[in-house]
């Protein structure tokens, strides 16, 4: 008895070691990374961008268990309203402590207006419409440039505005404190501050009444509504909580690529972004930041290694690498279904509900 109590007394120490020492790696990754470029770090920073888009999509597949192909419209209304509140467009360079809230407030919103004709919808029927919101919205991005310009269409938006606190520019390189850090590794800290501070409203949120209502709502809607859940409301709550986060994605995907344009806001964006959630494990948080880590970070490392190995071999590039990669995606997904069918980090809760729907089956 005295050593079990020993070692549950040791445990957390163990924990807050794991978690000093990954935080260290984060705090040194950009300049590790540095030293084999710099487009190592933008992959990096596009990396924590999907991991806040997966998050969000989480709230509403993995915790309230609505299937969601139009997320990427919320990840859109972010990024425009950054472009056309903080770029030379209208003429308008508003701050960050203005535009940003104003993005999360109007993709709430929108998740709100999603959600409303859809609380009697399920399963296909519900993807079926989210699919289609989100491409009105690519669709009405594309084609507010007449009568009155609005979005400037397919041509899109261009000059828009860093993120900045003061003088202090984070798309641009700068000397700080004698160290000369880079645009990319400055938008890395600000995106890793941004990441970090969902994951605490993930983790919030999911061990909260309202978590439990999701999951309430998740597992049997009737079961919720007759133990005097309000579903209407908390479905609307999911879709607007998770657009806010995709708003907050969209938000600075545009203050760092300084450009916008209806084609990044396509529907194999929704797809990929649900892939991610379904690969990491659905309403596990650490599995879903996984699920986007690896997804995200896959493609540059393929087309890193098979485009020199091809002119290495053939002399010449035989085989496209986004070609191989949809095709390895392909396979890899067909693998998890078959032998991780919870994903590759499920919940533990997720996992035994698996074995036993396994076992009485056999």
């Amino acid at each position: 008895m005295t050593h079990d109590t020993t070692e549950r007394r040791g445990t957390p120490a163990r924990v807050w070691l794991g978690i000093f020492l990954f935080g260290i790696v984060l705090a040194v990754l950009p300049f590790l990374l540095g030293m084999a470029g710099q487009s190592w770090i933008r992959t990096l920073n596009f990396a924590l961008i999907y991991v806040m888009l997966a998050l969000g999509l989480n709230i509403v597949v993995g915790f309230a268990g609505l299937l969601d192909l139009g997320y990427i419209a919320f990840y859109a209304v972010g990024a425009y309203v950054w472009a056309l509140l903080a770029s030379p467009h209208f003429g308008l360079h508003l701050p960050f402590w203005i535009v940003l809230p104003i993005g999360v407030m109007l993709a709430a919103l929108f998740g709100a207006l999603l959600g409303a004709p859809t609380l009697k919808l399920r399963g296909d029927y519900l993807a079926i419409v989210t699919l289609g919101f989100g491409e009105i919205v690519r669709i009405f991005l594309n084609n507010l440039d007449a009568p009155i310009n609005i979005t400037n269409g397919p041509q899109g938006i261009n000059r828009v505005d860093t993120f900045s606190v003061g003088q202090f520019m984070f798309g641009r390189t700068q000397e700080l404190f004698g160290f000369r850090i880079t645009g990319p590794e400055k938008y890395y800290y600000l995106l890793l501050l941004f990441v970090l501070v969902i994951v605490v409203m993930c983790v919030r949120l999911q061990n909260s009444r309202i978590g439990r209502a999701w999951e309430a709502v998740r597992e049997d809607e009737i079961a919720a509504k007759a133990m005097g859940i309000n579903t209407r409301n908390i479905k609307l709550l999911a879709f607007s909580m998770g657009a806010s986060f995709g708003g907050v994605a969209g938000a600075m995907f545009a203050s760092m690529q300084g450009f916008v344009s209806p084609e990044s806001f396509s529907l194999s964006e929704s797809i990929i972004v649900l892939c991610m959630v379904v690969l990491g494990g659905m309403g596990h948080i650490p599995g879903v930041i996984l699920g986007a880590v690896l997804l995200s970070v896959f493609p540059e490392l393929l087309r890193a290694i098979v485009v020199p190995l091809q002119q290495t071999v053939f002399g010449e590039v035989l085989l496209d690498p986004e070609g191989i990669r949809m095709l390895m995606f392909g396979f890899a997904l067909v693998l998890v279904m078959i032998f991780r069918p919870a994903g590759l980090w499920p919940s533990a809760l997720r996992r035994r509900e698996l074995a036993g729907t396994s076992e009485e089956q056999a």
